[in-house]
């Protein structure tokens, strides 16, 4: 039986990943930060119905001498590091905090893994955000990056980290280059989940209007449960590379509300005002991957698509919101 380590295990990738490893028979242990809120942490985890099949350690990724205490406690065949502060909009107003931990962070389970695991096969969470100001209408693994946030340029220390420690200790580090990828579990912060929430209270009388800030961003939107397999898939290849995980197809943020509010027999645009207040200092105005490595090498594909994904939030939050009315 392997045995698999994730940081980042209570967030939406790292609960749908440890489905997919516990249905792969894998022991699967996550890290997570010591809270106060404790209970509540395990929210994802729970909406799977797995809380109880994961085996959940104190630790923090800023924090060396907590990572390799678990790492040697654990003796990992696979590490995934998905911890990050990883709202972009969040981390102008908290630049140094998501260095730290988006950034350096990587290095510390780098370097953990380096001095307790070193034959353990390791995975970052990279992010299509490192592509930023893009000097292509579609990105790949050979694109440039140009990051346009704090979140974006601490992803790409975390990700040539990864590289160097490959290059120079010969150890399994491989990233990910994640395109959008949303699902029930998206934090409500994040736009999609906002889309659907907002819509479900629409729909159930609760809200009348829903603030967005540029609808006009365009991004390649995946769901979450098919981008997890394609981790997983990265760690089973005899040599670590580096791949983009993404659809190949992309819609703007207007087209998503669109989705979201059809839907439910609504019209987008009769509800959806714009709120200057929602913009990002520098925004990003389109990410569009292409998966052609992963589809070749890996043999992976996105099996959902955006309209049956958003479909799904929506259904899921017209469930919540009920339930909270009850």
């Amino acid at each position: 039986m392997k045995r698999a380590l994730i940081t980042g295990i209570t967030g939406q990738d790292g609960a749908y990943l440890s489905q997919f490893l516990l249905r792969k028979n894998y022991e699967v242990f996550g890290i997570r930060r010591r809270s106060s809120a404790g209970e509540v942490t395990d929210t994802k985890l729970r909406w799977l119905g797995i809380q109880q099949d994961v085996r959940l350690l104190d630790g923090d990724i800023t924090d060396l001498s907590s990572i390799v205490r678990i790492v040697r406690e654990v003796k990992p065949d696979e590490v995934y590091n998905l911890a990050a502060q990883s709202f972009v909009k969040t981390s102008w107003d908290q630049p140094i905090l998501t260095g730290t931990v988006s950034g350096l962070g990587a290095a510390v389970v780098l370097e953990a893994v380096r001095l307790e695991m070193p034959t353990a096969r390791f995975y970052q969470a990279s992010s299509s955000e490192m592509y930023g100001l893009a000097a292509t209408p579609i990105q790949s693994e050979t694109t440039p990056f140009h990051p346009r946030s704090p979140y974006a340029a601490a992803k790409v220390y975390a990700h040539w980290m990864t590289i160097n420690y490959r290059e120079s200790f010969g150890m399994h580090t491989t990233c990910g280059i994640l395109f959008n990828h949303e699902s029930p579990l998206r934090g409500i912060e994040f736009v999609t989940r906002k889309v659907t929430d907002g819509a479900a209270r629409i729909k159930l009388g609760i809200n009348k209007k829903l603030e967005l800030g540029n609808i006009e961003a365009r991004r390649d939107w995946g769901h979450a449960k098919d981008y997890v397999e394609a981790m997983w898939l990265m760690l089973q290849q005899d040599q670590a590379d580096d791949y983009v995980i993404a659809t190949g197809r992309s819609l703007t943020v207007r087209e998503i509300c669109d989705i979201a509010f059809r839907t439910i027999g609504l019209e987008a645009g009769d509800h959806i005002e714009i709120n200057r207040k929602y913009f990002r200092p520098a925004d990003v105005n389109s990410l569009v991957g292409n998966p052609a490595k992963a589809i070749r090498k890996l043999g992976w594909k996105p099996k959902t698509s955006a309209e049956e994904m958003i479909a799904e939030m929506v259904e899921a939050d017209l469930k919540r919101v009920k339930e909270s009315l009850t």
